[in-house]
């Protein structure tokens, strides 16, 4: 039988219907309360004419309702499209319509922005408020939605049925919906499990934000274990702290610039954190001092790196607690990725799909059941992406003989910042918007706290230094008007022109080199 991702859901009211489910501020539920939740949730969203494989969006901080969000639409066999809270309106509406979600549900912090996206949005019909204020016009009560229905029976999505539609950058300047199935989902559940990331008893810290695909894999293997989930509405440093210490929490999942803030907090010591058991990173490079610096603070922690992608569902490589002791006898480890988790295959290939000696730096290349169905109505990315089967990510690595991956560089023109991914056309886009911009190129350099950071080379029209006041503060703040924050540049630095090759492409090797000289990779 297929695999489908609310069989955890039932083990659990079956096995242990009283234990935790979810702690939210001064809401805690049992496993049966929250089953019974996500059965009347998807009638409600049935009701509401949500039919298999329909769509459902939530834009929201986390919350209890969050996780009920994604079970409640896998239990009506919808698939879920979890918003980007960082995205403007414009990105937010872009993947509204793009996959056609027709009800959106939408938090307190939020619900100003649903008169921007009614007027931008062709395909949004239905809003529902989930927050605990006064229900605001035009949208429906969450709380009075499931207080009327009816627990509904659960649709039977399963195995290539689509679960999921999670919205990354773009190469072309647009978003890709990345297409995930429950078979995918679940895949990387068993991975998790395999690693030892999760435990039945234990609770997991959900304080990364749910809408991106790092957390949703926690939330996942977690939930497939049948532990309990505390929910912070949002990542903060202190906040982190004193959730651990006041919830003893055991698992918990940061990206290494979140790692970073906790550690390195005037307050950090001031906290109990040694309940914590495992702490997964991932989604960028730690470097080494911060990582000592992180294991010292979170002493009884074995530490766990995940390398992967929203592609992916996400994990592809991991590298393991014992492996991050200095017993190992394997000098360099924690600079690797890891080697292939429980249910994938990774290789390094070379153009032409072959795989290389080891040693030798190609693409890293993944084969799973992990591997997404492909990108929403993009057929001709999704063949550039999967041939023969397997996942070309577009980031250049080599691996040792024992397995180990050690990423060099980026194939792709990708910018890893913070742990979120920026493709470089998604902000030349947004340049290319302002009236004095004749070229840009938009590179990552490296950054001590974000990782990498968005820098932009821009080219002038003739005339336009002198005519108006062209600032790198003017450049930026004009891309905060049209994309992410995440997304904008950090730097800006004007040229006369930018490298070319013979065939006129923007050497950005060039531009790149003066930034990662003396390193021993090209990404940070």
């Amino acid at each position: 039988m297929a695999m489908y991702l609310t069989q955890s859901l039932h083990r659990a009211v079956q096995c242990h219907p009283q234990r935790t489910a979810t702690i939210f501020g001064t809401r805690q539920r049992s496993y049966a309360e929250h089953a019974d939740r996500v059965a009347r949730l998807a009638a409600a969203l049935q009701s509401l004419g949500v039919a298999r494989g329909d769509r459902v969006g939530m834009l929201g901080l986390n919350s209890d309702r969050y996780l009920e969000f994604f079970y409640g639409s896998w239990w009506a066999g919808a698939a879920v499209n979890p918003v980007n809270i960082r995205w403007s309106a414009a990105e937010i509406a872009y993947s509204l319509d793009d996959c056609d979600t027709r009800i959106l549900l939408v938090d307190e912090q939020f619900k100003g922005l649903v008169a921007d996206l009614r007027s931008r949005s062709k395909s949004l019909q239905t809003l529902i408020y989930t927050g605990d204020g006064a229900v605001p016009e035009g949208m429906l009560d969450y709380e009075a939605l499931l207080a009327a229905a009816e627990p509904a029976p659960e649709a039977g999505a399963s195995g290539s049925d689509l679960a999921a539609v999670m919205y990354t950058g773009g190469t072309t300047g647009f978003p890709k919906g990345v297409m995930l199935s429950h078979d995918n989902l679940c895949a990387n559940a068993l991975a998790f499990l395999g690693a030892g990331m999760a435990q039945g008893e234990g609770r997991a810290l959900l304080i990364a934000p749910m809408f991106h695909i790092a957390a949703a894999s926690v939330m996942i293997g977690h939930a497939t274990a049948g532990g309990s989930f505390v929910i912070a509405p949002m990542f903060t440093p202190l906040g982190t702290l004193q959730a651990v210490a006041q919830y003893r929490i055991q698992l918990l999942l940061l990206v290494p610039t979140m790692i970073q803030l906790t550690v390195d907090h005037p307050e950090a010591g001031d906290h109990d954190l040694s309940s914590v058991t495992r702490l997964g990173y991932g989604g960028s490079v730690i470097s080494e001092a911060v990582l000592q610096r992180a294991m010292k603070r979170f002493s009884n922690a074995g530490f766990m790196q995940v390398y992967g992608m929203t592609e992916l569902s996400p994990c592809a490589t991991l590298l393991g607690a014992d492996e991050h002791l200095p017993q190992t006898g394997k000098p360099g480890l924690l600079r690797s990725a890891g080697r292939a988790c429980l249910t994938t295959e990774v290789r390094i290939v070379d153009g032409e799909g072959r795989e290389v000696p080891r040693g030798t730096v190609g693409e890293v290349a993944v084969r799973g059941a992990n591997v997404m169905l492909g990108y929403w109505n993009k057929p001709e990315q999704t063949a550039a992406v999967l041939r023969q089967g397997w996942m070309h990510t577009g980031d250049g690595g080599r691996m040792d003989e024992d397995g180990y991956l050690y990423i060099v560089d980026r194939m792709k023109d990708m910018i890893v910042t913070g742990g979120e991914n920026v493709y470089s056309a998604e902000v030349e886009n947004a340049l290319a918007q302002h009236p004095a911009v004749a070229a840009s190129a938009v590179i990552g350099i490296p950054s001590e706290q974000w990782g990498e950071a968005v820098h932009a080379v821009v080219v002038l029209k003739p005339g336009a230094a002198t005519t108006a006041q062209v600032t790198s503060e003017a450049l930026m703040a004009h891309c905060h008007g049209l994309i992410a924050n995440y997304k904008c540049p950090r730097s800006v630095e004007f040229r006369d022109a930018l490298p070319v090759t013979g065939t006129g492409k923007v050497q950005k090797t060039e531009l790149r080199k003066p930034y990662w000289e003396g390193r021993t990779r090209a990404v940070n």
